[in-house]
């Protein structure tokens, strides 16, 4: 599966409880389709006491959303848009913006 969205970049949420949301892709699981985003998605977690760590309690915790609820946040035109893939003159591929034409760069 040819996936645009990478590790690093830059995404806003559009459904869900974080609509509106940005933040940058810190995971990707491309076999359940998910990823997993700085800032989104928070979760309670119980917790009970075990040797290692001996006080239970209740976490805070990110969890993965689908691919299908983010787009790519563009920094040049600051919208959210979709990506496109170009070959360029010496044969590598990059991704771009399809609203401005930038070529976007992981960072």
């Amino acid at each position: 599966m040819n996936y645009r969205i990478r590790k690093g970049d830059f995404v806003q949420v559009t459904k869900g409880k974080d609509t509106g949301k940005k933040g940058r892709v810190i995971k990707v699981f491309p076999k359940e389709r998910k990823i997993l985003v700085e800032g989104v998605n928070f979760v309670h977690k119980h917790t009970r006491p075990k040797a290692v760590d001996k006080q239970g309690g209740i976490i805070q915790m990110e969890k993965p959303i689908s691919y299908s609820n983010v787009m790519f946040f563009c920094m040049k035109c600051s919208k959210p848009t979709r990506l496109g893939v170009k070959i360029l003159q010496d044969g590598t591929k990059t991704r771009y913006c399809k609203r401005c034409n930038e070529i976007v760069e992981v960072k």
